[in-house]
């Protein structure tokens, strides 16, 4: 199999003056926030509706994931169905990134910036798309198959996708967030696969990143405490060799160093009193 090069990125997309931006576009880092992990309810209800929303797009980006496509393409799909919806992409300018989703092919573990690259039979893609949308945010990402795809890569999407469900399923009122990556890891480590590191579940709400980290690997050090009403994503990403990783020099596509292929789900959630409801369904 051949690796994943850069290809030619395409200007950036225009979004209509009318839709309300993030406070970070334009800016070179987002404002750090300083409130509360626990999310008010009326916020709550917004973020359910942002969050169906990127779930929808994601879906529609999912199924025109097919050989000959290029991701730009991708990208033109997701960026068209929350504009339409007016909704703003919350990746387009975040930190200077030039797209309006992420497309993450193959070894790609993460943050694979849209191109003229065409996928080819046999890929996989994790697409990553958040809608902001009434001043929160709902991010979202699931790998797709592209036509034929080998059994080894076809088991590592399905138990990447279980991975995140199992990580859901721990979340408790009064555990720590460390519970999550031990049910991720543990699970991941029947079938020899990497757990991601250094790239993590993070808290969100007004914020596209809140400051609260959610590991996917087992890590006491990470001891906040679970409490009803706090708003985060879980996003697993599992590789079949290492986690470690090369970042390409655009600084945002991360490939894991041995060139093994790698898969990532994530939902957006808000932590009930039993529990957790996921807000990212379509």
């Amino acid at each position: 199999m051949s690796t994943i090069t850069p290809g030619i990125i395409s200007p950036r997309r225009e979004v209509p003056a009318s839709i309300p931006r993030p406070e970070y576009v334009g800016k070179p880092s987002p404002t750090p926030y300083d409130g509360s992990y626990v999310t008010a309810p009326e916020l709550v209800d917004r973020m359910r509706v942002a969050s169906k929303l990127a779930a929808q797009a994601l879906q529609a980006v999912g199924a025109a994931a097919k050989p000959g496509v290029t991701t730009d393409e991708l990208d033109a799909i997701g960026h068209e169905y929350l504009i339409e919806r007016g909704a703003y992409p919350s990746t387009l300018g975040y930190r200077g990134y030039p797209k309006s989703l992420c497309t993450s092919v193959n070894e790609v573990i993460c943050h694979g910036i849209p191109d003229d690259r065409r996928l080819e039979d046999g890929d996989i893609v994790n697409v990553d798309i958040t809608a902001f949308l009434d001043g929160v945010h709902g991010d979202t990402n699931g790998t797709f198959l592209v036509g034929d795809v080998d059994e080894e890569s076809r088991l590592l999407v399905e138990r990447t996708q279980e991975a995140l469900n199992r990580g859901i399923k721990a979340v408790r009122p009064g555990r720590k967030v460390s519970i999550i990556g031990r049910v991720i890891e543990s699970y991941a480590k029947r079938f020899g696969y990497g757990v991601v590191r250094d790239f993590t579940g993070h808290g969100i709400a007004t914020a596209f990143h809140s400051g609260l980290i959610i590991p996917h690997y087992d890590d006491e050090r990470f001891d906040d405490v679970i409490e009803p009403g706090m708003t985060f994503t879980i996003e697993p990403m599992l590789t079949l060799g290492t986690y470690d990783y090369d970042l390409w020099d655009d600084g945002w596509t991360a490939t894991t160093k041995d060139k093994s292929r790698t898969a990532q789900f994530e939902h957006t959630l808000v932590v009930t009193d039993t529990g957790a409801e996921v807000l990212t369904l379509p």
